[in-house]
């Protein structure tokens, strides 16, 4: 997600729940399986009580995870674990071809930042090579660049008047540092370096031409002057998290591409839609893209906003190729696309929607993945079942599907075609009473257990039973009003863990996390009870799985005030399970997202977004770059004040965690 505050509108039909807070922790969460494992390795203690004293071992003899956690620290550098190497491995601008311009703010321009590595990563991942080995020295990065601060790129800018100090070659490097990098790279040693001539590198970006497919391709509202045929775009930009299909293709999720339009809104045809979309009236025209594109302006081309917000999905081993928006997954502020199988072969897609009550969703498709023809699959996400979640207080979680002419979704209500419905998903999960949730952001699958763990970051929004619309009090699955630090559950479909029905209707869950300072008794949040001081959290983000099983979660703050947002990983089974130690802290300002691992477990990849964006003077004190007038504040260990992605590695060349 990016690091601006969540301010866009909230639907108004909704479940109503009508418990007492009470009520939803007994039934939600104290009687719920939270406490497996706790109780194989502690006598009972106090889920939540104060935690252990700072410096404590987190879990010395119960935790898998055997490094030395690390201590809070909140300044202008990074930090990881004794026993560990880091090697800054590609920054905003860094050459990905042998032929790429040497990174140059003075002559910074869209040729050549199409030619460098991105701005602000967000989704990682490691696709070994060659394709389909299980290569842990040789592969592709697959990075995701999710939107750009100009103030922090560009000399002479500020967070208040960027949007109009910015040189047209200054827009045109922004719509080229969006969007996606793909890299070849290979261990060398202990370290990693860039392949500069690897035939699979390119990048996607905001000139880039895509297809259109699935429901809503062709149809009216997607059609523009540049387009009457409503098939292609150019560009995609916001790209938050995603995911990886079986087939090797990466599933990139827009997430909030309305904030670089302009112009009045009022003038589009469909209002109600427009306000379920999200318009925000203070984030619009972000980057000032309609000076330079037409399209970018409502009043130009009314048409053109509908063709963002979708899942794109692009192959890494075809520079070629032309990207497809798949729009059978819905239309939404997508924070990832996250990819499973069921048993019968058919591919599901867990997608979260990344603003304050808004839903999770899932994509079964209609046929079977093909291991033995790649091609086979080219358009298997076109056709299935987009569906919503629906939680209930007996652990039960019920996806419901949204099919156009089923159940409410009728074409008296809007929904004649299915078009219509992922067009509009939001309002179409709105009719089905989906359960709102806080914030849904990281979502991935166990392959090792078959359970889903998915992070909630934060909804102070949110309030406690009766304390206003039914729409944002608690809920089963979201029982804390406000919830400034978030949480994370956990799903586990039918049959897991031998064989997991991700296609199945119901699914049980949990509450595996609620996240707070255990010393603080009005958080009511709950871990392990061996869990320090150092290794609770807030604001989880993005959520990472390594070849043990362990998870790791990025934050996303604001955190509570002297905490830094940080890399944290913790157990989900056994006597560890939901004990959280602090690994990782990036440079004040700045978040790290997606850890990824090698399939051996022995190196870790982790983006860190927009070092830079705070910085601490010799007083301590927390200081906006904008305000100390200056774009680049010097970091020491060779971390640079541009956004980067690190490689973290055993000095031993052991298990990262082990």
């Amino acid at each position: 997600m990016t690091d601006r505050q969540k301010t866009r509108q909230r639907p108004t039909r909704r479940q109503n729940f009508g418990q007492t807070y009470g009520s939803v922790l007994a039934d939600g969460v104290s009687r719920r399986t939270v406490l497996k494992g706790f109780l194989a390795s502690t006598a009972l203690a106090a889920i939540g009580s104060a935690s252990a004293p700072a410096g404590a071992k987190a879990g010395e003899n119960v935790s898998s995870l055997k490094f030395t956690e690390l201590t809070r620290v909140r300044d202008n550098t990074d930090h990881w674990p004794e026993g560990y190497d880091r090697q800054v491995l590609l920054r905003w601008g860094d050459a990905i071809f042998s032929d790429s311009p040497a990174f140059d703010l003075a002559t910074l321009d869209g040729p050549a930042a199409e030619h460098q590595f991105g701005y602000n990563n967000d989704f990682t991942a490691f696709i070994p090579l060659p394709h389909g080995s299980h290569s842990s020295d040789h592969g592709l990065l697959v990075v995701s660049h999710e939107y750009v601060d100009p103030y922090l790129m560009f000399p002479g800018l500020t967070d208040e008047d960027f949007r109009e100090k910015l040189s047209d070659a200054q827009i045109r490097a922004i719509m080229a540092a969006t969007g996606v990098s793909i890299v070849e790279v290979r261990r060398n040693g202990n370290a990693w370096e860039v392949v500069k001539d690897g035939q699979y590198n390119h990048r996607v970006h905001m000139g880039t031409e895509m297809a259109i497919s699935g429901p809503a391709a062709g149809d009216d509202r997607l059609k523009t002057k540049a387009d009457p045929t409503g098939r292609t775009v150019f560009g995609t930009i916001s790209n938050c998290n995603g995911g990886i299909t079986p087939w090797g293709t990466m599933l990139s999720g827009e997430e909030g591409a309305m904030d670089v339009f302009a112009g009045d809104h009022k003038t589009l045809p469909d209002q109600e839609l427009v306000e379920r979309q999200g318009w925000d009236e203070e984030e619009n025209d972000l980057y000032s893209l309609s000076r330079l594109e037409p399209r970018f302006k409502f009043e130009e081309e009314p048409n053109e906003w509908m063709k963002f917000d979708w899942v794109v999905e692009i192959d890494p081993f075809d520079p070629a190729a032309k990207p497809v928006k798949r729009t059978a997954l819905g239309r939404f502020t997508h924070e990832g696309a996250q990819v499973a199988l069921a048993p019968d072969g058919r591919v599901v897609i867990y997608m979260g929607d990344d603003d304050d009550f808004e839903y999770l969703y899932r994509f079964v498709t209609r046929d079977k993945y093909n291991p033995n023809d790649r091609a086979a699959n080219k358009d298997l996400l076109d056709s299935g079942t987009l569906s919503v979640a629906k939680f209930s207080s007996d652990g039960s979680v019920e996806w419901l599907p949204l099919v156009a002419g089923q159940g409410p979704l009728t074409a008296e209500a809007g929904f004649a075609t299915q078009a219509d419905v992922v067009l509009n998903t939001r309002a179409a999960a709105d009719l089905l009473d989906a359960t709102p949730m806080d914030g849904p952001e990281g979502f991935i699958p166990h392959t090792g257990t078959g359970k889903l763990y998915v992070a909630m970051t934060e909804n102070e929004d949110r309030l406690p039973a009766g304390g206003g619309d039914e729409s944002e009090t608690i809920n089963v699955a979201n029982p804390r009003g406000p919830n400034p630090n978030g949480h994370l559950l956990e799903l586990v479909p039918p049959g897991a863990p031998e064989k997991p029905d991700h296609a199945a209707e119901k699914f049980t869950w949990d509450v595996f996390v609620l996240c707070g300072d255990p010393a603080v008794p009005a958080d009511e949040c709950r871990y392990h009870p061996e869990t320090t001081a150092n290794g609770w959290f807030t604001d989880p983000d993005n959520i990472g799985v390594d070849p043990a099983g362990r998870i790791w979660v990025t934050t996303d703050g604001p955190p509570p005030e002297g905490l830094a947002d940080a890399l944290y990983a913790m157990d989900t089974e056994g006597p560890g399970r939901a004990l959280p130690k602090l690994f990782y802290i990036p440079p004040v300002g700045s978040e790290c997202c997606s850890p990824a691992f090698t399939p051996d477990g022995t190196t870790l990849f982790v983006s860190v977004q927009h070092p830079g964006a705070l910085r601490l003077d010799d007083n301590e004190d927390a200081t906006s770059v904008a305000d100390a007038g200056t774009n680049w504040p010097d970091f020491v260990n060779g971390m640079p004040a541009r956004p980067s992605l690190v490689v973290i590695t055993k000095q031993d060349k052991g298990v990262i965690g082990s």
